[in-house]
């Protein structure tokens, strides 16, 4: 009886890890699992294992093209023969009503940026407003103005910086009122976030560019990391994800969702396993499959734990060590957490040094300010920003737009 039990036990098991397979080989993606110790295995091992993974999915990729062929060129025609009749309508319609044609209306990006932020815009928009409409510039309007700032998130530092410059334009300028206060204040803004790159830069070197995605846990690295990698591949470039943070539950399940809809490839560990072997052996896979870019998320840090940020840097070390060339490290920030994030930024930067910060949720309740005290007190460009929970709402930051938004 305990004989068949245990025999039970185990094609119960076989069953399991068979139907896996085959699940992972229909969602039509490569998942690649490096055991925890991986980066102590010979190069020349390492080596050979991805050219005969890299062989063996270049065969079956072949298999599934010749057995679709049939179905493929009856799918052409048929749509050949639907373009074609399109295309004769459309001339018809040419020649009888030339405005039929006319090109379509899309909507600009920059005001649909301006109209998203209208909940940071609301919290300074009645702090500001009651300065706005008065008539001298008095003692009280500067402390209200002081209040307002760091009440919307600026910082003590920042905001006491901003003061003072602008008493010195009210003096220098001859300015009155709080309207033409108002307006000095926002060219102040506006030249502070001025003059910073805020491409996502790429490697000129040979190799596979790597983005580092970095930050405490719940902010959305995950997240931006699928909504990039989605932008990414849609202008052409050859995307391969890494499931670097291995110790949250799901993590590489939800951004295997995301390299499945970007068409990006997803490279995976053990669970709990090493972050810095999983990043390292997505690299070298990347740079096997004459991939463009890698997206490398890591386990969120507490920035107050010491032991943490030091496995952090480990990452950092190990991923310039492939074959691939590190040009970003972005923190991601929820934009809803203020000055804390400002403290996060702080840690992080003196970590890994961070090339750049991504704001998420700044749709939601954020004030906005945090955007002004990032650049002032760390000089780290913010270079996106998440509007929303759509693959299209990570979109670059315009500052000229993001101040306007505030003030309007």
């Amino acid at each position: 009886m305990a004989f068949l039990i245990v025999l039970l036990v185990v094609l119960a098991v076989l069953v399991v890890t068979a139907l896996s397979l085959v699940a992972s080989r229909r969602r039509g993606r490569t998942v690649l699992e490096p055991p925890p110790d991986s980066p102590r295995v010979p190069p020349e091992v390492l080596e050979e294992v991805r050219r005969d993974t890299l062989e063996r999915d270049l065969a079956r990729e072949e298999e599934a093209r010749a057995d679709a062929v049939p179905v493929e060129e009856v799918d052409r025609a048929e749509a050949d023969a639907v373009v074609a009749e399109a295309e004769a309508a459309l001339a018809e319609a040419a020649l009888a009503e030339p405005e039929v044609l006319e090109p379509e209306v899309v909507e600009p990006v920059r005001p649909r940026f301006r109209d998203r932020l209208s909940k940071a815009r609301s919290a300074l928009a009645g702090a500001f407003g009651a300065i706005g409409g008065r008539g001298r510039i008095d003692e009280e309007t500067w402390e209200d103005l002081e209040e307002a700032l760091i009440r919307a998130d600026v910082g003590v530092a920042a905001t006491q910086d901003l003061l003072e410059h602008l008493r010195g334009r009210v003096k220098a300028d001859g300015l009155t009122d709080g309207e033409q206060l108002l307006d000095a204040l926002k060219g102040e803004l506006k030249a502070r976030l001025a003059d910073y790159d805020r491409d996502l830069q790429l490697s000129t070197e040979d190799g596979p560019t790597v983005w580092l995605f970095v930050g405490v846990n719940g902010v959305g690295k995950t997240t931006t990391i699928g909504k990039l990698g989605t932008r990414e591949s849609r202008e052409g470039r050859k995307v391969v994800m890494a499931a670097g943070d291995t110790f949250r539950a799901a993590a590489a399940e939800q951004l295997g969702m995301w390299a499945e809809r970007a068409g990006a490839e997803l490279v995976r560990g053990n669970e709990g396993g090493d972050p810095s072997a999983v990043i390292f052996d997505a690299v070298d896979a990347a740079a096997a499959r004459g991939a463009d870019l890698v997206l490398a998320d890591t386990a969120g840090r507490l920035h107050t734990k010491v032991n943490l940020m030091e496995e952090l840097r480990k990452v950092r070390r190990v991923a310039d060590k492939g074959a691939g060339t590190v040009t970003e490290v972005l923190l991601v920030l929820d934009a809803t957490t203020g000055q804390n994030g400002l403290v996060q930024a702080q840690q992080f930067t003196e970590a890994v040094d961070l090339t750049g910060v991504v704001l998420t949720k700044l749709d939601g309740s954020a004030k906005g300010g945090i955007v002004v005290a990032i650049h002032e007190q760390l000089g780290i460009p913010v270079k996106l920003v998440g509007l929303g929970e759509g693959a299209d709402d990570l979109v670059p930051f315009d500052p000229d737009e993001f101040v306007e938004a505030l003030f309007q």
